[in-house]
């Protein structure tokens, strides 16, 4: 070896020793911290703004329960639109920073408008209240622009803060378990302070003032990101993860007249040659088998982009496809979680809100199953998971389906008691001139809350394992994207209910219409809610049932049962080359 080769291999092993020093949990609590920050302000705003479209605003309770969810739907809907930038054109940190300038920007104008009191309406004036003109602009610019700047947010943070673990690695993949539980544990915290904190300042004292540290919470969990840039394992953005599977989906249907080949492996792969050393190769399943026309070449063409796809691509297709069903199962959940941002908030306005001397906001609640959320993770973390590991024999105790599993039971329930206490709160007050304590709205925030543990994490993990590498930012904001979905149909259920139940009833008014509370019928509409979950439930055991786990192997196979010293040393080699 020459003096140049030399000097080049010692330049590619520092840069290797380099990467290696990345990642790890010195990278990843630049993501917890940021996530803590963050979720002060977003979760205060969630369970909070539906008072302020009541009492600002002058929307109905149907109106500003709607409003709400529509926009949380909104703000669960972008982090698939930050997951597609996040893995095609931009690297997760940058993806990140850019939709935090935009939530920030949100954070500025509800500022703006929640001060001056020329910008709001003078006076109540229908289900949408008086927001009209300039004043809706600002208005609707402001929710808006903080739902889609949270919302990209939450499209890449998960995946920037897993990537810093190598999930090719037995050791690294235990840690990896163990990330999307403390990425939970600091949401929770953070999310408690703000329902406590921020929401006290916005409800008793200020709307201003609360949007006020909700926007400097956030501009310092985005400095905090930023500054993390040194420390992380950065994935480089490549092609798009939607693009390939509208290549592959194109290509089947151009190739529906053509037979498939008896041996798959006829089909059209690239050559290890051709490929990165890291590109995974995904072995060739036989479920969905009509895709497979995609990576048939036809005789006489080119291997072009649109002339024909690798195995890889129309797995990594295959793969998608077979999680939507899971997705999709955990819709029904998240209808239920809005209505404890929404009607659930709006129930404890008429409630006592005492506990001994202290005066507790009805939406700061939601408290309740954070701490519970906040205390159980450990719990989970440390003695659970170790305990039915010797059980199960899985690594991380249960599966991420299972986890799934317990969550959709819980929501059931918590549905089911939150009617139960609907009915005793209005019998106290028409039979006994008696308003209940708020400390009574516990009970199902508590269960909603532990079922929100098991659920939240174990999507997250599930769809980030299963997901293909150059899809892990899109394939995480799937978890968001049921909560997006969740949230329109809770507003598509209360206008349908509505325009059902007004026609049916004597009274010819809907169980959820009108601005009395105690006359309207939400314990009628929790308990169609518990009843559908359990209906759900029963769907998703079939659709867990029926997934299959897919493990993707190195395109060299060979890569597998090499040494650490062996990898590392092919990897300088590459690099000198």
């Amino acid at each position: 070896m020459d003096s140049k080769d030399e000097s080049s291999l010692k330049d590619a092993e520092y840069q290797v020793a380099k990467i290696r020093r990345k990642g790890g949990y010195r990278a990843a609590s630049f993501v917890f911290v940021m996530m803590l920050l963050d979720n002060v302000g977003f979760v205060a705003n969630m369970v909070s703004l539906v008072l302020y479209f009541g009492s600002v605003m002058y929307f109905n309770i149907p109106g500003s329960a709607t409003t709400t969810t529509n926009l949380l739907g909104t703000a669960f809907l972008i982090p698939i639109l930050g997951g597609f930038i996040s893995d095609t054109f931009l690297n997760r940190l940058n993806t990140c920073i850019l939709f935090g300038f935009i939530e920030l920007l949100g954070y500025v104008l509800l500022v703006i408008q929640s001060h001056d009191t020329k910008l709001q309406p003078s006076s109540p004036c229908g289900e949408k209240g008086c927001v009209h003109g300039r004043k809706a602009v600002l208005f609707y610019a402001s929710i808006y622009l903080f739902a889609v700047g949270a919302g990209g947010i939450r499209g890449c943070v998960p995946a920037l803060g897993a990537d810093q673990f190598d999930n090719n690695d037995p050791k690294e993949r235990k840690k990896l378990a163990s990330f999307f539980n403390w990425f939970l544990f600091f949401i929770t915290i953070g999310a408690s302070i703000g329902v406590t904190a921020v929401v006290y300042v916005s409800t008793e004292i200020d709307w201003y003032k609360g949007f006020i540290i909700s926007l400097a919470c956030s501009a310092g969990g985005l400095f905090v990101i930023a500054v993390g840039k040194a420390f992380y394992r950065t994935r480089v953005s490549g092609d798009s993860p939607l693009l390939s599977v509208l290549q592959v989906l194109f290509i089947t249907v151009k190739n529906l007249g053509t037979k498939l080949p008896q041996n798959s492996d006829q089909l059209h792969e690239i050559q290890s040659d051709e490929s990165n050393l890291m590109k995974k190769l995904i072995p060739h399943t036989d479920q969905f088998r009509i895709l497979d026309k995609a990576a048939v070449l036809r005789e006489g063409k080119e291997p072009k982009k649109w002339e024909v796809c690798t195995v890889t691509q129309v797995e990594e297709t295959k793969i998608l496809i077979r999680m939507m069903p899971i997705l999709f199962s955990t819709i029904i959940m998240n209808t239920c979680l809005a209505q404890l941002q929404t009607f659930s908030i709006q129930q404890g306005v008429r409630m006592n809100p005492h506990i001994g001397r202290d005066t507790i906001p009805p939406a700061s609640i939601p408290v309740i199953p954070l701490v519970f959320m906040t205390a159980l993770i450990p719990v989970y973390e440390f003695a659970f998971v170790p305990l039915v590991r010797k059980i199960t024999g899985h690594p991380n105790g249960i599966t991420e389906l299972q986890r799934v599993g317990v969550g959709l039971v819980l929501s059931a329930i918590s549905m089911a008691i939150a009617g139960i206490i609907e009915v005793k709160r209005k019998d106290e007050f028409k039979n006994h001139n008696h308003v209940i304590s708020l400390f009574w709205l516990s009970f199902h925030y508590a269960i909603f809350g532990i079922a929100d543990m098991f659920t939240l994490v174990g999507l997250l993990e599930f769809f980030y394992r299963e997901a293909p590498e150059g899809m892990r930012s899109l394939s995480t904001s799937f978890s968001f994207l049921s909560l997006s979905i969740g949230y329109f149909l809770s507003t598509v259920f209360v206008e349908i209910i509505n325009s059902v139940t007004r026609r049916v009833t004597k009274s010819k008014i809907g169980w959820l219409e009108g601005d009395d509370f105690n006359q309207i019928h939400v314990e009628l509409f929790y308990w169609f809610l518990a009843v559908l979950s359990m209906i759900n439930f029963g769907v998703y055991l079939l659709c867990a049932k029926w997934y299959k786990y897919q493990n993707a192997v190195p395109f060299e196979s060979e890569l597998v049962s090499r040494n650490d010293a062996d990898l590392r040393n092919d990897e300088i080699e590459d690099t000198a080359k």
